[in-house]
C-alpha cells in the first residue's frame, strides 16, 4: 500500500468514526479488493479496500455490447469493477429482503472505501472442516436461494444502481477466457481461429435453454468460502453472505450449482444432489414450482458455462499474476466439467 493510499483511509476511518481503530489485514483472495478488520472500543467492523484504478470500468445501464468491449472485460461480463457503490446497492437489496448482508456502517465510492458490518470468520468452509453438519448447511444454503427466487429480479436497486442482465455477451466473456487464457497454457499455443469459432457456435445452440423466462437475482459467486454460518440467527437469516457486487439477473439454476460444484472444494457424496432436492422441494412449497426436467437441463447448461469460466479464470490467474496455488483446483474444475457435458 502507497503513503498516499494510507493516509486516505486514514482520514476516512476518522471521518466515519473508527479513526485509532486497530486495523488488522486479512489474507487476500482473487480480487484487487482486500480487506481489513476493525476493532475499537470493543467494537469490530471491516474495511473494505478498492483501489480504484486497479480494474478496467463496469458497463453503464444501456451500454451496447460494442461500446461494453471497448471499455474492457469487467464491462464485457457484467462485473462491478472498483465500483464500491454497486456492492452498498446489492447490500441495501438483500438486507431488505430479509437476507444476512453486511450493514454498510460508511462508505465513500470515489475512493472506493467502505465499512462494514463484521459477520465473523465462520465461512462455511472453514465450519465444515470442524466438522459442522454440511447437510444443515448446504439446505439453509438452498432456503436463501429459495427466498431470493420467489419473486422476479429488480430491474433497479438501492442507489439506482441497475441490475444487469446476464446476456450473452457477458457469457461469452466468460466462456473467451478459456480459449483466450487455458488453452494456451495446457497447450502451449493460441487457439486457432476454427477454434474459437466451433467454440463459440457449439455455446451459441447451448446457450438458448438457459434463456429464463423470468430472471432472478442471482449472486454470481455462491459458494462456501462465500457463506458464513450464523447459527445464533434463524431461518434464512443464518446465512452470511458476501462477496455479490457483481450480482446480475439470471437464471435460477445459476447459484445453486455454483454452490454445489464447488471449485475449491468436495462436497461429502449424495450432498449435491440432497441439496438440489431440498431447493426444488422449498420452491413446490412456497408456491413458485420448476420444472424439474428443465431445470435439471439448465443446472447442466449453467455449470458447463461456468465451469469453462472457472478453468479460464484459473489459467489467468497463474499466467498473468503468477498465483500458482489456483492451478490446484484445476483438476476438480475439470471433473464437473466432463460431467456437466
Amino acid at each position: 500500500m502507497t503513503p498516499e493510499r494510507n493516509d486516505q483511509i486514514a482520514a476516512f476511518l476518522a471521518a466515519s468514526g473508527w479513526g485509532g481503530a486497530k486495523r488488522l489485514p486479512l489474507p487476500g483472495d482473487a480480487s484487487t479488493r482486500r480487506y481489513e478488520r476493525l476493532i475499537l472500543n470493543g467494537r469490530k467492523a471491516m474495511l473494505m479496500d478498492q483501489p480504484q484504478q486497479a480494474e478496467t470500468p463496469p458497463a453503464p445501464a444501456n451500454a451496447t455490447p460494442e461500446e461494453r468491449r471497448k471499455l474492457g472485460y469487467n464491462a464485457l461480463a457484467r462485473l462491478a469493477g472498483g465500483d464500491v457503490e454497486r456492492f452498498v446497492a446489492v447490500s441495501k437489496f438483500l438486507r431488505a429482503a430479509g437476507l444476512s448482508a453486511p450493514d454498510v456502517f460508511a462508505a465513500d465510492s470515489r475512493l472506493g472505501l467502505a465499512i462494514i458490518e463484521d459477520l465473523g470468520d465462520d465461512l462455511f468452509a472453514n465450519v465444515l472442516e470442524r466438522g459442522a453438519d454440511e447437510r444443515e448447511l448446504y439446505a439453509a444454503s438452498a432456503e436463501v436461494l429459495a427466498a431470493l427466487h420467489e419473486r422476479a429480479a429488480p430491474a433497479v436497486m438501492p442507489l439506482e444502481k441497475h441490475l444487469h442482465a446476464f446476456d450473452e455477451t457477458a457469457q461469452f466473456a466468460e466462456i473467451d477466457l478459456m480459449t483466450d487464457w487455458f488453452i494456451p497454457l495446457a497447450l502451449g499455443r493460441k487457439a486457432t481461429a476454427d477454434e474459437v469459432e466451433e467454440h463459440h457456435a457449439l455455446w451459441h445452440r447451448t446457450l438458448d435453454q438457459m434463456r429464463p423466462p423470468a430472471p432472478v437475482f442471482v449472486h454470481r459467486d455462491y459458494h462456501a468460502q462465500n457463506l458464513i454460518w450464523l447459527p445464533g440467527r434463524t431461518g434464512v437469516r443464518r446465512v452470511g453472505l458476501i462477496d455479490y457486487q457483481d450480482a446480475v439477473a439470471g437464471s435460477t439454476a445459476y447459484d445453486l450449482i455454483s454452490l454445489v460444484e464447488d471449485a475449491r472444494r468436495d462436497t461429502a457424496p449424495g450432498i449435491a444432489g440432497a441439496t438440489t432436492a431440498h431447493y426444488l422441494a422449498t420452491m413446490r412449497a412456497q408456491g413458485t414450482p420448476h420444472d424439474e426436467s428443465r431445470f435439471r437441463a439448465q443446472m447442466a447448461v449453467a455449470a458447463a458455462q461456468r465451469n469453462v469460466k472457472i478453468a479460464g479464470i484459473f489459467a489467468r490467474l497463474y499466467a498473468r499474476d503468477g498465483k500458482a496455488r489456483y492451478l490446484g483446483y484445476l483438476p476438480r474444475v475439470w471433473g464437473y466439467l466432463n460431467r456437466d457435458l
